[in-house]
C-alpha cells in the first residue's frame, strides 16, 4: 500500500480539496483506496458527505481512546473503492494523550499496517500545522503531495516545510518519505501575476512542480459545499480534468525516483 500525505502548514491551500478528489480519481482507476482524515475539523470527512459529529468512532478511537483497530473506524462511501477513515474535533485531544507515549510518531504507521494488504493506496489529509498528528503522518507515508496556492508568500512557506520534511528524516529512522511533488492549487486567471508567480515556483523548485495546475473555478469551490468531490458534483467540469491528469502523472512518478529538492 502507498501512502501519500497531502500537506501544508498553511491552511487554504486546496490541502482537503486535494486529498479528497484524488481519492475519488484514484478509486475510479480502480485503485482500492483509503483516505484518512487525519484534521481535527473533520473537513474531508465532510467533503465526503458525512457529518463529522454523526461518527461514535474516528480516527482518535484508534490512535488514542480506546485504541480501535481500523477496520472498527473505516466506513464506506458512496464511490465504490473508496472508504474513509473519520475524524472530527475529538481528534484534537489525540495529541495530548500521546505526547509522552512511547514511540508516539509510529503510531499511524502502525494503525495503518494492519490493513496494508487490503488497499493499493492510501492519501492523508494532514492538519495545517505541525504537530504530532502531521509528524505521525510523515513517518507514516512513502511519499508527500504539498500543495501550493500561487502566491508571493507561498515561497517562504514552502522552504520551511520542505526544510521540516528534510530535518524529520534525518532525526526519526523510520521517516523515508520523499516529496512527490508540489501542486499549484487555486491558479486565477490573472496571467502577468499568476505566470510570474508560477515561474519563480518553476525556477526554485523545478521538476518538483507538477505539471498539472488545478485551476479556481466556481465548480470546484461549490463542491465540498455539497459534500461531493468534483467527480461526483461536475464530472465534465474543467477541475475534474485536472485532476484525473493529476492521477496521471502521480501514478507515472510513483513508477520512478521522484525529483528531490533540498535533499528531500
Amino acid at each position: 500500500m502507498k501512502i501519500i500525505a497531502v500537506v501544508n502548514q498553511k491552511g487554504g491551500c486546496g490541502k482537503t480539496t486535494t486529498a479528497v478528489n484524488l481519492s475519488v480519481a484514484f478509486a475510479k482507476a480502480g485503485r482500492r483506496v483509503l483516505l484518512v482524515d487525519l484534521d481535527p475539523q473533520g473537513h474531508a470527512t465532510m467533503g465526503m458527505g458525512f457529518d463529522p459529529d454523526s461518527f461514535q468512532r474516528t480516527v482518535y478511537d484508534g490512535l488514542a481512546g480506546e485504541h480501535l483497530p481500523i477496520s472498527r473506524v473505516v466506513v464506506s462511501t458512496d464511490i465504490e473503492w473508496l472508504d474513509l477513515a473519520p475524524s472530527n474535533v475529538g481528534l484534537a485531544r489525540a495529541e495530548l494523550e500521546l505526547i509522552n507515549a512511547l514511540g508516539k510518531e509510529l503510531v499511524l504507521g502502525e494503525w495503518l499496517h494492519s490493513v496494508a494488504d487490503h488497499y493499493d493506496m492510501c492519501l492523508i489529509d494532514c492538519p495545517p500545522s505541525l504537530g504530532l498528528l502531521m509528524l505521525n503522518a510523515l513517518v507514516a507515508s512513502s511519499d508527500v503531495i504539498i500543495p501550493v496556492q500561487v502566491h508571493f508568500y507561498a515561497f517562504e512557506g514552502l522552504k520551511r516545510l520542505l526544510e521540516t520534511i528534510r530535518l524529520l528524516k534525518k532525526r526519526f529512522h523510520p521517516c523515508s518519505a520523499r516529496t512527490l511533488g508540489l501542486l499549484l492549487t487555486f491558479v486565477e486567471d490573472r496571467p502577468t501575476y499568476t505566470r510570474r508567480i508560477q515561474l519563480q515556483l518553476r525556477e526554485l523548485f523545478g521538476d518538483l512542480v507538477f505539471d498539472t495546475v488545478i485551476h479556481k473555478t466556481i465548480r470546484l469551490v461549490e463542491a465540498p459545499d455539497a459534500g461531493k468531490s468534483i467527480f461526483t458534483f461536475a464530472p465534465d467540469s474543467k477541475a475534474a480534468r485536472e485532476y484525473a491528469t493529476l492521477v496521471d502523472e502521480i501514478e507515472a512518478r510513483l513508477r520512478t525516483s521522484a525529483p528531490s529538492f533540498a535533499g528531500t
